[in-house]
């Protein structure tokens, strides 16, 4: 979620601020093993490129020890996990990219393969996992994915990239 909300931070300024801010947020990349450092990070951001654009941050309070992050203009938490992340993929009709993650990203993944699955959303929506090691054999995800998709309309629909660069081109294909 701090990507998102660093995004839309960095909106408004030219593009040599995210590599200049990404460079400062390099010093703490998580607020594990220090909360202190991590934040202090994205205030030296905020401190020195005021004014960013706004969005929504939407963490769940189950996660307490997962804190909101500095960019996000506004924060809505919800109590329930599953009800925020069926609002956020409901929402995502363009698409979700998946990176490498734990429990709850493989919970996401299949929290969004089900419409997908069912069409109950209408026509299936792109899902862009990243990270071919990741969710072949750390997590092996993906596996079950494409048994899943089987031939149903979503198996056109999903792809698995190694490199989060490759993940909008992806994307672009699905909408052709």
């Amino acid at each position: 979620m701090e990507a998102a909300n660093l995004g839309a931070y960095a909106a408004p300024f030219d593009d040599g601020m995210l590599d200049e801010a990404l460079e400062l947020l390099a010093k703490a990349p998580s607020f594990r093993p220090s909360i202190t450092d991590w934040a202090r990070a994205a205030f030296e951001v905020r401190e020195r490129w005021p004014d960013g654009g706004p969005s929504v941050g939407i963490p769940t309070w189950f996660y307490g020890h997962e804190p909101p992050n500095a960019f996000a203009a506004h924060i809505a938490k919800y109590f329930a996990n599953a009800t925020r992340e069926d609002g956020l993929l409901a929402r995502s009709n363009a698409g979700v990219v998946f990176l490498p993650g734990a429990a709850g990203t493989v919970q996401e993944i299949f929290d969004n393969a089900t419409p997908n699955y069912y069409e109950s959303r209408g026509e299936p929506t792109p899902m862009v996992l990243v990270n071919e090691a990741h969710w072949s054999r750390t997590l092996p995800a993906w596996q079950l994915l494409t048994s899943l998709a089987g031939e149903r309309a979503m198996a056109s629909r999903i792809a698995l990239v190694d490199r989060i660069e490759q993940a909008s081109q992806a994307l672009k294909r699905f909408g052709d």
